[in-house]
């Protein structure tokens, strides 16, 4: 789907997240999400690209598509923007429709690669409403953010003429990424069928994604693509969660950094005080 800004600097913010699957009775509403594209978002205040994306049966990484799954992945120059999105009237029209409905604000901690030309960053302290001087210090912002979730999205355009080939080692790879010890939620998606693919991973630690990546079938796969050039652009990207919600494959998650609190407080007019017993009452991970 088109993205809403044309590729020129490398794309730095915060990233939404949004995974739906959506009723019976409002599948049809969810294929005209798919061929609007990002249209619809472009008057969303501080969005920087926003991709509507399909996925596989059941949610997973079949040729098969879903009738009912979704994923929509925005990113914000801003987390106060992204916070605003989540409380839309846009955000709403997902929840209201699906089943089961996952959201994620997350900042992002290292990239590599390209999605439609366009390279990303890591998140500044300035789009997270960080002062500067706070990261001054020994560990800096990266030490700052690491707490908590992560997640990771992989995308690729595979040559067309080695999608075959390709497919041919995903779906191992992917039926271990859902068995994995350590991922907490995992979803294929794609822009379009069998040449732009993506996939969103949730984890709960560096160890459990780095255990998964370097051997089995994953690995294999890694091995294959960059060995027989299956890809004609990539996007590897690490993220922090700095809060998300909602109901997946029947699994409750909630969790909120208090990084993420203050600035939704903040933005409400919150004491301190209302702040801290707000964060100790907001539960962790709660599938683990």
């Amino acid at each position: 789907m088109p993205s809403l800004r044309t590729p020129h600097d490398p794309l730095t913010g915060v990233v939404v997240v949004l995974l739906a699957d959506f009723l019976r009775q409002h599948q049809g509403w969810g294929w005209l999400r798919l061929m609007a594209g990002a249209t619809p978002y472009k008057d969303v205040p501080g969005l920087t690209t926003a991709k509507v994306m399909g996925s596989g049966h059941g949610g997973g990484f079949s040729l098969r598509p879903s009738a009912s799954h979704q994923g929509l992945i925005c990113t914000f120059s801003h987390l106060d923007w992204a916070l605003q999105f989540l409380d839309s009237a846009a955000v709403q029209a997902y929840r209201s429709r699906a089943r089961e409905c996952w959201t994620g604000v997350l900042s992002v901690q290292s990239a590599r690669g390209q999605w439609d030309k366009q390279t990303w960053q890591a998140s500044t302290a300035e789009a997270l409403g960080e002062p500067w001087d706070a990261h001054d210090h020994e560990g800096g912002l990266q030490s700052a953010q690491n707490k908590g979730p992560f997640a990771v999205l992989t995308r690729a355009s595979i040559v067309p003429t080695k999608a075959m080939a390709f497919w041919r080692y995903a779906p191992a790879a992917q039926a271990d990424l859902a068995q994995a010890p350590g991922c907490l939620l995992a979803m294929g998606l794609g822009e379009a069928p069998l040449v732009r693919q993506c996939t969103f991973s949730l984890w709960k630690d560096t160890e459990a994604m780095l255990h998964y990546a370097h051997q089995g079938a994953h690995q294999v796969a890694s091995t294959a693509a960059y060995k027989h050039q299956f890809f004609s652009e990539s996007l590897f990207v690490r993220m922090q969660v700095l809060q998300m919600a909602g109901v997946w494959n029947g699994q409750p998650y909630r969790f909120q950094s208090q990084h993420s609190l203050s600035n939704t407080l903040a933005g409400q007019g919150t004491t301190d005080h209302d702040a801290s017993q707000h964060h100790a009452l907001t539960p962790g991970v709660s599938h683990v």
